[in-house]
């Protein structure tokens, strides 16, 4: 397995432009401050677009103080450094661009893998305030001060690659575009994330059996201390192993990885994340995290690997290995890159719960943001050869010992928490199971907010301390620390809770069931002759509520009423007598809650669904294990360690679902015998309540009932689950933001939601359609030409830290300069690297046109890891000597001439429509002219930025009626005033 080069990932800049504007030609540069929502700009008279006068005073004297302010530092530094350039102009107008941003100290600023910008939380906000962990959906989430410095640092990329003249030659050198290459790509990362996660599930079976298997002997043989002892010691070591990986090794392990997949698909560059060393470090991760035993499961990491294998094998090439085969070139752009890698999440998930059909759902419903029917087809392929590859081999293993005929795929094997008995649906069963779906939606909101609280202490913890080998270190004892808290509970928990007979007594039995044993003769037939016991077998239970009597006559001859799964565990209660496979007695004991934690988390929620067991677990069991499961998984989730919340959520769900079922048990009376009231059985309860709680925490809908129909095979109850997940939704939406939407929040990873949601400061929902796409655009921008200087271009990537720049070419017809294209960042920064700008003779007026291919010039075939720090000196020397000021680069045959533009007065819905549907990270705003006038970039158009600017516009001249716009007699006679100004200019 290979992985991938990052697509675009340089922190050369942020694609943001905003600040004041400049009319161009093809030798004057332009600038702008940073952020024109904090600064205002200097030269306000110059702009080639009118702004916005209201009558509001105190604005505009504001305004003119914050100008003099301006100009008299830029006088200053004029004096300072006059002598260097004997041209005045030249230095105002690089002293413009100088004081717009800082691309020299972000260019110098290259993250490691082990680094990463870390916001501080805002000290002012109170447990409940609004907008942060407290928000419904229709809230949009508010970022500190220091939360927007980081989400500013995030790039975007392109859904398309650029439409350039250079691109369409690599286009032509292509082979036929042919579908049997992509169908071949889509069968080896099924094939691949399969066995990855025939690996994965052997290693946990092996750990978790050696564990429990040894606990349980020291336990007969020893005692319970020693078996605490085993326990502690063994879960601690493979949990210091996981979090030392992640903490010292590899930090973007961490986690699920479920939100950097999802902010990556969404179009933000997400670095460190898929690549090599990622995977190899999430692997080792996640098998010693849920082998320790710790509270979480290995379905999330199994995505986000299945996203690594997905990029990695469509690129035939590895950075890290510093390897390129020449197989399936024409993959290597951003386009078809985010599709291979969509279609290893869906494998991911297939692999991880053997459903293929879940699989594809997940991805379409909540990682990918771009969709066709043929991209569908292939993706539901390679997740079919996911299934088949892993279902197929661990059928047969068994922690790698064989164990059936290969090639036999057995129900219990391959379908994941497959329930015995079928069981029919009643229409009064649509009533618990929308109280379920309260809970759920109740207890997922707590258990997203408890969690975002945890991280955001850790956070703010962690970021007090100044040394970072503390702070790693710190990291790294919290998962053994955890670790040890639940081992103990593990062992000593069930010590609290009585052994229970696992058969009914005959009518000549004295004996009793006690904590200690199980003591006397005990058959079920008049002859002591022995019975084989299957892996099936269930076992009629005793109620020890009763007295013997009423419980020798309850037991019934068909053993259908009182029933206990025979994977129940033994703890340090007696076990049946078995020989050879042969049960030689019937004096089996076992423990509730050793049954629900001395085991791996698929063993426990099987346990938990089993059917016609009605009396396996008591109120006390189910309510003691409750709590301190939630409170330990959600401090566990967001660790140093690679791990999952997928088992978690099933198991906590499936908790309180039992008790409810147990509940309807007792309002019924006991076991019902009527055929009519057979769905009162909490096996089916805890069914739906897991799949209430799945649904309360990640708000999925169709993939998550696809999944838990395909996990259980259960197809009965397919719409009480469906009834349980849209009211945990519902529930859940009016309290806080989805779980992973949540972490992407709190990471600060910019994402763009497929339906923006906005309010005025009234709380009234606005609609966009009302407004237009100059309220929210960044203006005015700096452009280039198609043909610019090199000392320009290095000074605009030194000084600025904008992701590209449009491109406007003079056009004589119209007199004036019109949008002609657009240039990212990282192309300026690779023409500029290119032998041919470094090389050229220094003849003033001279003009290169550097010959690049498509891969060269979209970085693809450079390894940029000192890309950054070696560029600086580059530029600097491009800025140091006068000659590259009269030494152009033609740009024209790199200009992406297919980048999207619209009119200022386009509809703002439409516009975000556009933005997400196309992928963009650049949207240009042109006048009816083709004049650039603006700009639109991806966090121009996040929710909160939205509503920020539109109360904005309406403070300066605009007044907001219930969505409707109306301009002010003010701005309209601005408008003419500016739009006379700028025609007697041109």
């Amino acid at each position: 397995m290979t992985d991938p080069a990052e697509p675009e990932k340089t922190p050369l800049g942020s694609e943001t432009q905003s600040g004041h504007y400049e009319s161009v030609n093809e030798s004057v540069a332009q600038s702008h401050p940073t952020d024109v929502d904090d600064h205002v700009t200097a030269n306000r008279a110059q702009s080639s677009r009118h702004v916005n006068v209201t009558h509001d005073r105190s604005w505009e004297e504001e305004e003119e103080e914050e100008e003099e302010q301006e100009e008299e530092e830029q006088g200053k530094k004029i004096a300072a450094i006059g002598t260097k350039y004997s041209d005045t102009e030249t230095v105002r107008r690089r002293l413009r661009v100088m004081s717009e941003g800082k691309g020299k100290e972000r260019m110098k600023r290259v993250l490691r893998p082990d680094q990463e910008l870390v916001p501080e939380d805002d000290a002012r906000s109170t447990f409940f305030a609004k907008g942060r962990d407290f928000a419904s959906v229709y809230t949009n989430h508010r970022y500190t001060e220091r939360e927007r410095e980081v989400l500013e640092s995030h790039d975007s990329f392109d859904y398309l690659p650029s439409h350039s003249t250079t691109y369409k030659r690599w286009l032509i050198r292509q082979p036929a575009r042919l579908d049997w290459d992509r169908w071949l790509t889509m069968g080896l990362i099924g094939v691949t994330i399969g066995c990855v996660g025939i690996l994965l599930h052997q290693f946990l079976l092996l750990l978790s059996a050696t564990k429990w298997e040894t606990a349980e002997r020291l336990m007969h043989e020893h005692g319970l201390m020693t078996a605490w002892l085993w326990v502690v010691g063994y879960s601690v070591i493979f949990a210091a192993f996981s979090s030392a990986s992640v903490a010292f090794v590899y930090p973007p392990s961490g986690g699920s990885g479920i939100p950097e997949v999802i902010g990556f698909l969404n179009g933000t560059v997400m670095r460190h994340v898929l690549n090599l060393p990622a995977f190899c470090v999430k692997f080792v991760s996640c098998i010693c995290a849920v082998g320790s035993g710790l509270p979480v499961g290995p379905e999330g990491p199994m995505i986000h690997m299945g996203s690594i294998v997905g990029t990695g094998i469509s690129q035939f090439r590895s950075k890290t290995l510093r390897f390129t085969l020449p197989f399936f070139a024409r993959f290597r752009n951003s386009e078809d890159r985010r599709n291979f890698t969509t279609a290893g999440a869906a494998a991911g998930v297939a692999a991880a719960f053997g459903a293929p059909v879940g699989g594809l759902l997940f991805a379409m419903e909540e990682v990918s943001s771009f969709w066709t029917m043929k991209l569908g087809w292939m993706i539901f392929f390679c997740c079919m050869l996911a299934t088949f590859t892993a279902d197929i081999v661990n059928s047969s293993f068994d922690a790698f010992h064989f164990k059936a005929s290969f090639g036999l795929f057995q129900p219990e094997k391959f379908i994941v928490l497959k329930v015995g008995d079928s069981i029919s649906v009643n229409v009064l069963m649509f009533l618990p199971a929308a109280c379920l779906g309260v809970i759920g939606g109740l207890l997922g909101a707590v258990f997203t907010i408890s969690n975002l609280k945890i991280a955001r202490l850790r956070r703010r913890l962690l970021s007090r301390i100044r040394k970072p080998i503390v702070s790693k270190f710190l990291r790294f004892v919290e998962p053994p620390i955890i670790m040890v808290i639940w081992s103990t509970i593990t062992v000593f928990l069930p010590s609290a809770f009585p052994c229970r007979a696992m058969v009914c007594p005959s009518p000549n039995t004295t004996s009793s069931a006690s904590r200690g044993g199980f003591s006397g003769d005990l058959n079920i037939s008049s002859s002591s002759s022995s019975f084989p016991v299957a892996e099936s077998v269930v076992y009629v239970h005793i109620d020890e509520s009763r007295s013997m009597k009423e419980r020798v006559e309850s037991c019934p001859e068909d053993g259908v009423e009182y029933k206990v799964d025979s994977h129940v565990q033994h703890y340090w209660c007696q076990k049946p007598t078995i020989s050879n496979g042969v049960q030689m007695n019937d004096d089996g004991q076992y423990n509730e809650v050793a049954s629900l934690l001395n085991v791996n988390g698929h063993r426990a929620l099987q346990l938990l669904y089993s059917r016609r067991t009605h009396f396996q677990f008591n109120y006390a069991c189910l309510v003691s294990v409750l709590p301190v499961y939630f409170v330990l998984a959600c401090w566990t989730a967001g660790s140093a360690v690679a791990s999952g919340i997928v088992v978690p959520m099933l198991f906590i769900g499936g908790l309180y679902g039992r008790m409810i079922g147990r509940l309807l048990v007792d309002i019924h009376g006991g076991i019902p015998k009527d055929p009519f009231w057979h769905w009162i059985d909490p096996g089916a309860m805890a069914l739906i309540g897991s799949a209430s709680f799945f649904g309360g925490v990640s708000r999925l809908t169709v993939s998550l009932t696809v999944i838990m129909i395909e996990i259980t095979n259960d197809v009965d109850f397919l719409l009480p689950i469906m009834v349980s997940i849209m009211v945990s939704k519902w529930v859940g939406d009016y309290i806080t933001h989805p779980l992973y939407h949540s972490q992407l929040e709190l990471k600060c990873i910019p994402f763009l939601d497929s339906e923006p949601v906005v309010y005025n400061d009234r709380h009234q929902i606005l609609n966009l359609e009302l407004f237009k796409a100059r309220d929210v655009m960044q203006s005015p921008v700096i452009t280039i030409s198609p043909r610019e200087s090199v000392a320009h271009l290095a000074h605009l990537l030194l000084e600025t830290t904008h992701g590209g720049f449009p491109v406007a070419k003079y056009f004589g017809e119209f007199s004036c300069e019109v949008a002609y294209g657009l240039l990212t960042r990282l192309e300026l920064c690779t023409i500029l690297r290119h032998e041919h700008v470094q090389k050229c003779q220094l003849h003033p007026g001279s003009v290169i046109v550097p010959q690049m291919t498509y891969e060269q010039v979209s970085g693809s075939e450079r390894d940029d890891a000192d890309r950054s720090s070696s560029l600086v000196p580059l530029l600097e020397k491009y800025l140091s000597n006068p000659v590259y000021d009269s030494i152009y680069v033609d740009l024209d045959a790199f200009v992406n001439r297919s980048a999207p533009r619209i009119d200022e007065e386009f509809s703002l819905h439409r516009t975000y429509i556009i933005f997400r549907t196309l992928g963009l990270r650049h949207l240009v705003v042109v006048d009816m002219v083709n004049r650039v006038v603006g700009i639109i970039t991806r966090k121009d158009l996040m929710g909160f930025n939205l509503e920020e600017r539109l109360e904005r516009r309406k403070r300066r001249g605009y007044s907001v009626i219930g969505g409707m716009q109306k301009t002010l007699p003010s701005e309209e006679l601005s408008s003419t005033a500016q739009h006379r100004e700028t025609s007697e200019r041109i």
